[in-house]
């Protein structure tokens, strides 16, 4: 199912949401004046091989040093294709405005980048031995995705299901839609797991530690109502911030 639109307007301009999305399209077009040979040094480079931190004599045989932990960071801003650019931007649009909205701006961006970094340490933790660069925003998003999921469970989300060449359209609770995403990214990591090979594809086990890492950090960034002038008796849905002790 892909995920149309929520239903919950949000109360503040999304400014981080849409500089992450712009961003992210910035390096991807850098990416794209690169040339084929080029973005594959930089993902090498930039992007996150997990051999590189546990097998760090080999790392320095192909010229990657071992103690440079950046791509932690840099990997999230580096896509390999459109659709992966542009589903990942899409997801990030529909869901970051309302968890940027509950936590404030700068708030939100710590949270965004730390979830990200959970997701990098899931995936190398679940794939020591790979030499395959992993690239791309999902594992943060995955964490957007986990707070969301425990702050808007009743919100409503518009989806599409293509079968064929038809599209079906659901309305269906978040809570619902992303249980189901959830358990879909724990099933098919358990699956790559079990094949064992390591020729790239989906990054399943960094999109759960994402998500898990957003479901249990979200309180430590939401915002309390000291932190700022907006009241959160009862959001759209009827279900008040309750979550933020």
């Amino acid at each position: 199912m892909i995920p149309i639109r929520d239903t919950i307007p949000s109360r503040s301009a999304p400014v981080v949401t849409g500089s992450l999305i712009a961003v992210n399209t910035a390096v991807f077009f850098y990416e794209l004046s690169l040339g084929p040979i080029g973005v594959e040094q930089l993902f090498y480079w930039f992007g996150l091989v997990p051999a590189r931190y546990s097998y760090p004599e080999w790392a320095l045989t192909v010229g990657l040093p071992p103690d440079d932990y950046l791509p932690f960071l840099t990997s999230m801003f580096l896509h390999g294709g459109w659709l992966h650019l542009i589903g990942n931007m899409w997801t990030l649009w529909i869901f970051g405005d309302n968890v940027e909205d509950r936590m404030g701006h700068a708030r939100f961006l710590a949270f965004y980048l730390l979830t990200g970094l959970a997701a990098g340490l899931t995936h190398w933790l679940t794939n020591i031995d790979s030499i395959v660069p992993t690239v791309g925003a999902s594992g943060a998003i995955a964490g957007v995705l986990g707070a969301y999921f425990i702050l808007f469970p009743h919100a409503r989300i518009i989806a599409i299901f293509p079968v064929f060449f038809f599209p079906f359209f659901f309305e269906l609770p978040a809570g619902v839609y992303l249980l189901f995403w959830g358990l879909s990214q724990v099933f098919s990591g358990t699956l790559s797991t079990l094949a064992a090979a390591d020729v790239g594809g989906v990054a399943w086990w960094a999109h759960v530690g994402g998500f898990v890492s957003g479901m249990l950090l979200y309180r430590l960034f939401i915002l309390r109502p000291r932190d700022g002038p907006r009241r959160f008796e009862q959001d759209e849905v009827g279900i008040e911030g309750a979550w933020a002790r």
